[in-house]
This record gives C-alpha cells, structure tokens and sequence, in this order.
C-alpha cells in the first residue's frame, strides 16, 4: 500500500472504524519517517527523534482529512 493508500484509508472514506483510521495514520506517518530518514543517511539520533514525532505526525494526518 503506497503512502496515498493509507491517507485514504486513515479517512472516514471507506468507512473504517476509529482504531482503524488511526492505525492507517500511523502506517502512513511511518512512510513519511521513512522517506526523511532516508533522506538524512539515516543517523541514528535523528531516526530516534522522528520516532519520537511518530503519535504527532498521526495526528496531524487525521486532523488533516477532518472536513471543515
């Protein structure tokens, strides 16, 4: 499942449950972790501190799909 995937399904689009749309969140937050670590060579400290951020970029991905 490509990042855009789990966007889509971390939203009430399909129909998901919360614990659901949370765990989607999370893989997709994971993605982006993924990408910028991969992008830093990958340095220990800074994969510790994206982890870190992993619950905040959850976040920030579902309050991003809530309608408005």
């Amino acid at each position: 499942m490509n990042i855009g995937e789990l966007v889509l399904n971390a939203s009430e689009v399909y129909g998901h449950d919360a614990a659901d749309q949370r765990a989607y969140a999370v893989a997709a937050a994971l993605e982006v972790i993924a990408v910028k670590a991969g992008q830093s060579g990958a340095h220990v400290t800074h994969l510790d501190t994206e982890m870190g951020r992993l619950s905040s970029y959850a976040d920030k991905i579902q309050e991003a799909l809530k309608v408005k």
